[in-house]
């Protein structure tokens, strides 16, 4: 499997400003008809880059980024405890 970003084609911007995400692209991201995706820009300086993550990644990702701020909250808490 590729480490990089994968080119899956080009696609036209509808006048809604719909988009339709290429099968292949759909296939190995598991996205299905009715699912929800996350529409995010990209880094500040590439201001015209998008990212779609389909909604069920994103919540796992929450889920480990909570899960560790909370740890990381626990520790400085101790540390502050410890150091009095």
């Amino acid at each position: 499997m590729s480490k990089g970003p994968k080119f899956y084609g080009k696609v036209p911007v509808g006048p809604k400003g719909q988009i339709v995400i290429p099968a292949e692209a759909r296939k190995v991201m598991n996205i299905k008809p009715g699912d929800k995706v996350i529409i995010m820009s990209g880094p500040p300086h590439q201001k015209r880059s998008i990212h779609i993550i389909p909604e069920e990644e994103f919540n796992k990702f929450l889920e480990f980024f909570e899960k560790h701020v909370q740890n990381m909250k626990k520790f400085v808490s101790e540390k502050k405890k410890n150091s009095h």
